[in-house]
Order: structure tokens, then C-alpha cells, then sequence
């Protein structure tokens, strides 16, 4: 089965001051250690899915596959949504989703949750006191109803907790942080 890498990367950065993805991050930049990434796990192809700078972030940077999403501004769901769309020509049967301001997420961790793919799969990473987040697995028979879902800043949240059941938890807290990058506070870790 062949698993996708879908990043999502086309966010402003209000509170950051600058889209996170043009961070510096060891010698390059934040965008590309996050499509790096999921390359390293395996996922065949990589989008990356840009809006905010996008083509100073392009001109700054050697990215696999591209898309722009021109309605970033509305939040993450438009650009899972628009992910997804561009994927449905690929030969994925599924897709792990992650997030441009988690540097601290590692290969393992998606190959974690990318372990054993179907086009029926749903999973998510958790991290310490159970809490759930990144990187998500999404079977593509989701993604037509993730699509729908995800409004605003919610991708596929309100739809892995309405099928709650068919989720399956995979502890990453042993090989990855999902801490997030938001605040001037935070970027200045990465240095």
C-alpha cells in the first residue's frame, strides 16, 4: 500500500509575526526538515500544501510536490482540503498527515502511524497524559468526508472524534514532541 505525506504549511504566522514555514531551522528552513521528514518515513509522494509567501517560501526552498492554496487565509481546513483534492490522482490508499511548526516530530513516528495503511485506516499520534495529535493517518475512503468536515481552523479533528471508534491511538511519546511552534518565544528555541 502507499502511504502519502501531506504537509501543511500555509498558514501566516500571526501570532508569530512570519509564516512558520520561512523559520530557520539547522541550516535551512522549517518547511523543508518537515517535508524531509515525512520523505525519511517512506510517504511516496510528499505535498506540501502552501498559501501565506508562497512564492517567496518556493523561491527559498527545493519542495517535493506543491500546492497552493489560495483560500489559506480561512484556516488549516482549506488547506487539508485542497491536500487531499490534489491527492486523489495519486496511487495513495492513504495519507499521514502532519504540520510545518512541529520540528520536533521524527520519521519514526510516522512510520508508527503509517503501520499498516489501508484505504479504511484512521489513526493519530498521542503523547504524554494520552493527548492526541500528530501526525494522522486518513484512509482515502475518509477523505471525501474529512474534506467536508474540515471548516476553518478544524481539519480533520471533528471528524476522527465523530468516528472516535475507528481510530486507532498510537503512542508516540518514546520518539517524538509535537510541541508547536507559535510564539517569537518558541522560534527562538529552534535557533
Amino acid at each position: 500500500m502507499v502511504t502519502a505525506g501531506l504537509l501543511l504549511a500555509a498558514g501566516a504566522g500571526r501570532r508569530l509575526g512570519q509564516p512558520k514555514a520561512l523559520l530557520p531551522y539547522r541550516g535551512r528552513l522549517l518547511v523543508e526538515h518537515a517535508a524531509d521528514l515525512l520523505a525519511a518515513a517512506g510517504c511516496r509522494p510528499v505535498l506540501v500544501v502552501l498559501g501565506a509567501q508562497a512564492d517567496q517560501i518556493r523561491a527559498r526552498t527545493r519542495l517535493p510536490d506543491v500546492v497552493v492554496n489560495g483560500d489559506w487565509a480561512s484556516g488549516m481546513g482549506s488547506s487539508l482540503r485542497a491536500g487531499l483534492d490534489s491527492l486523489t490522482s495519486s496511487p495513495a490508499a492513504a495519507v499521514v498527515v502532519t504540520l510545518v511548526d512541529q520540528p520536533d516530530l521524527t520519521p519514526e513516528a510516522v512510520r508508527r502511524v503509517a503501520r499498516d495503511a489501508t484505504v479504511e485506516s484512521l489513526a493519530m499520534a498521542t503523547y504524554r497524559d494520552g493527548r492526541r495529535g500528530h501526525p494522522v493517518l486518513l484512509g482515502r475512503d475518509h477523505w471525501a468526508g474529512v474534506a467536508e468536515a474540515a471548516t476553518g481552523d478544524r481539519g480533520a479533528r471533528d471528524y476522527l472524534h465523530a468516528h472516535a471508534t475507528a481510530v486507532r491511538l498510537v503512542d508516540c511519546a518514546d520518539v517524538a514532541d509535537d510541541t508547536d511552534v507559535d510564539l517569537p518565544e518558541h522560534a527562538a528555541r529552534l535557533r
